[in-house]
């Protein structure tokens, strides 16, 4: 048994591997960057040891050596896919959970796996010249969506390549590309595998992670809910073929495409590649499979396996038992254009009635130098709709204050229609149009625990009590200035927002959280009051009402031709000069955050007259770049 195991990651993958280790009584190492010193996957290891990057092979090895680990846990991302790394672990004589550097450098790389998975006999996309527009272009030696773009002309082809070479690079250090046929309307299919070191592999069955945006992952779910059993019996039978053909150990995840509108004769199910490590959404076959009547831990099963152990269970053994689905909580802005979000997380609140993996927590500070992965919400039920509701009602319990998150976004998909009906495919995301909540419900709630805050006297201990005077009257009626004024009198229950009057009944108001019937509907709610805003979390949105500041000088505001930050970032390249004319939509520079990479393009036709970025500068959030003007009009 590994006695010693080094976890090579951070965040929730961390913690998971942990959580593991210690049911297994085996001592855990963290390594950590200097952002992440007082992380919490530090705190909890049993030990931790400094590197100078998660991506340095030699500062990993390093640590796992001089910690005393027998073996190295890669979790996913970072040097996870890696055959350099693995090559390396094997040098120093430490065990790696994962595949060989062998079979990673043919199964890790979309093209190599590509040819042995026609060699064992798979099905695949059509490639290159046997594709036509709209094509999909892809980094060759990763995944997450990185190094990815659809082109659907010719005339997009080389700024797409090259955009999605820049990604690949930064991503994987590689920026060898694949052309293939895009699928419009796919659901993404993937097998979960298990093999050990004699000769046994086995599947436990599949997952679909159709909802996706830009090609990152959303919403999974176990079992897939659309596919017939005679393709759910090509996808495993295909993907424990692939597996034992390469000779594969350890777990390992094969992912297809199911093209819901296949050619006559089509299958309509393609190989897509094979991840050789632990996937972000293990969580939803640990809760929808069971062996032998017993949940599953796979990275338990992955730990022995690396031991040397022999599987403990066969084919026969393994059986659906659940359905489980899990929402990945990202640091974005799904309304506008799901732009990477970066700040201090004030309050923060995981639902009890689910499994959360994640590593954030209050007063956490959320950095774009990492993936935007906050954590992962997780539930089941005995049948898919009992996990949907489930699902619903967590994200419903969930609130992160003090950072704009996704969670009201992945709140309005699991409620609504399309998902409940199993009809969103990969590329509905893309186009469809998901309406960011109305704020006026949750004004109410602002306006409401605002002048709970005020009413409280100077003794009196209350969440939600800002510093500064406070009053103990309880006067019939206040005007709270928020982003508008809204006129709220306890005393009757009412509350009028300028334009109309909500009844309402307080039935809790404490540690932060507000349950109220408005209009004769109850919710609960999260807040926070500061002496400048009042943040509600509604429904898992986060809604901020800024306080209008009387004192401050309020200068003109930035024309429609200022260029901002939309996210905090490094500007990447400067196309244009003062002076130079543009066009609508012509590229004025890139910038890249959390490993996604934007264009700014210019608003309207005119001249560029400012430019304030320059490449490789690090920029705010709302930093100006560029200033347009238009032409003078006489």
């Amino acid at each position: 048994m590994i006695h010693t195991l080094l976890i090579a990651n951070r965040g929730e993958i961390a913690l998971r591997v942990i959580r593991t280790c210690r049911a297994l009584g085996v001592r855990s190492i963290a390594i950590f960057t200097e952002l992440d010193r007082q992380a919490p996957h530090v705190r909890e290891a049993d030990d931790a040891l400094h590197v100078t990057s998660y991506l340095d092979i030699e500062a990993v090895v390093t640590a796992a050596r001089e910690g005393g680990a027998d073996a190295i846990h890669p979790g996913y991302g970072f040097l996870s896919e890696r055959a350099g790394f693995a090559r390396a672990v094997e040098a120093a004589g430490l065990i790696l959970v994962g595949p060989s550097a062998d079979v990673m450098d043919q199964m890790g790389r979309k093209d190599a796996a590509r040819e042995i998975a026609i060699a064992a006999g798979v099905p695949v996309v059509p490639q290159g010249d046997d594709a036509s527009y709209p094509v999909l272009v892809k980094a060759a030696a990763g995944g997450g969506g990185k190094g990815m773009r659809i082109v659907r002309s010719a005339d997009a082809h080389a700024d797409a390549v090259a955009a999605a070479k820049r990604e690949a690079q930064a991503a994987f250090g590689d920026d060898t590309m694949l052309v293939e046929k895009y699928v419009e309307h796919g659901r993404h299919i993937e097998v979960q595998v298990l093999a050990d070191a004699h000769g046994n592999v086995v599947h436990l069955y599949e997952r679909d992670c159709s909802t996706q945006r830009r090609h990152q992952k959303v919403l999974e779910e176990a079992p897939a809910p659309t596919i017939s059993e005679e393709q759910r019996k090509l996808v495993t039978d295909a993907a424990v073929a692939l597996a034992a053909h390469v000779g594969y150990q350890n777990a390992g995840t094969v992912e297809f495409l199911l093209d819901t509108e296949p050619a006559p004769g089509d299958s309509g199910v393609y190989f897509l590649e094979m991840n050789t490590r632990l996937q972000v959404e293990h969580p939803v076959t640990e809760l929808a499979v069971q062996v032998r009547g017993r949940p599953v831990d796979l990275v338990e099963l992955q730990l022995r396996v690396a031991a040397g152990e022999e599987l403990p269970f066969t084919q026969d053994d393994v059986a659906l038992s659940a359905h489980a689905i899990e929402a990945r909580v990202y640091a974005e802005d799904p309304f506008h254009g799901f732009l990477p979000q970066a700040g201090r997380a004030v309050l923060v609140r995981w639902p009890p009635r689910a499994r959360v993996d994640a590593a954030l927590e209050s007063g956490q500070e959320v950095s774009t130098a990492y993936d935007p992965m906050l954590g992962k919400v997780i539930v089941h039920g005995p049948d898919r709709e009992a996990a949907r509701r489930a699902l619903v009602a967590a994200l419903d319990d969930t609130a992160i204050l003090g950072l704009t998150t996704n969670v009201g976004f992945l709140r309005i998909l699991a409620a609504g229609d399309e998902f409940r009906d199993a009809t969103i495919d990969t590329a509905w995301l893309d186009h469809a149009e998901v309406t960011e909540p109305d704020a006026a419900l949750a004004r109410v709630y602002a306006a409401w625990t605002s002048v709970a805050v005020l009413t409280m006297t100077s003794g009196d201990p209350h969440p939600f009590s800002p510093d500064g005077f406070r009053t103990g009257a309880d006067p019939a009626a206040v005007l709270v200035e928020l982003d508008r004024p809204v006129r709220v009198d306890r005393g009757a229950g009412r509350v009028d927002d300028g334009e109309r009057v909500w009844q309402v009944e307080e039935h809790l108001a404490a540690d932060h959280t507000v349950v109220l019937t408005v209009d004769g509907s109850r919710c609960r709610a999260v807040a926070n009051v500061t002496a400048h805003a009042v943040e509600v979390v509604l429904h898992g949105h986060r809604h901020v009402f800024e306080r209008p500041d009387v004192f401050a000088d309020h200068g003109p505001a930035a024309g429609d031709g200022s260029i901002s930050a939309p996210m905090p970032g490094t500007v990447l390249d400067v196309r244009v000069e003062p002076g130079q004319p543009v066009a609508e939509g012509d590229v004025l520079g890139t910038m890249e955050a959390m490993k996604m990479e934007l264009s700014l393009t210019a608003p309207f036709a005119g001249t560029v007259t400012a430019v304030d970025a320059s490449a490789g500068e690090q920029v705010a959030l709302g930093a100006r770049l560029f200033l347009v003007e238009g032409p003078e009009v006489e």
